[in-house]
């Protein structure tokens, strides 16, 4: 019995952890596809000219 247990719960663990990474990938490339566009979307900056989208 104990056995089945700790067999269930370690599926339930990677199934998790599955997931999770699957999300944290999904973020990844989001974040990536507006960090790209930054480069070719730039806001006009201070004194009339083009400034970076971001301050780092």
């Amino acid at each position: 019995m104990v056995p089945l247990l700790l067999v269930l719960l370690l599926a339930l663990i990677l199934f998790g952890a599955g997931f999770a990474l699957e999300a944290l990938w999904w973020i990844a490339v989001i974040v990536l596809v507006v960090w790209l566009l930054g480069f070719f979307v730039r806001p006009a900056g201070t004194g009339g000219r083009r400034g970076r989208w971001y301050r780092w």
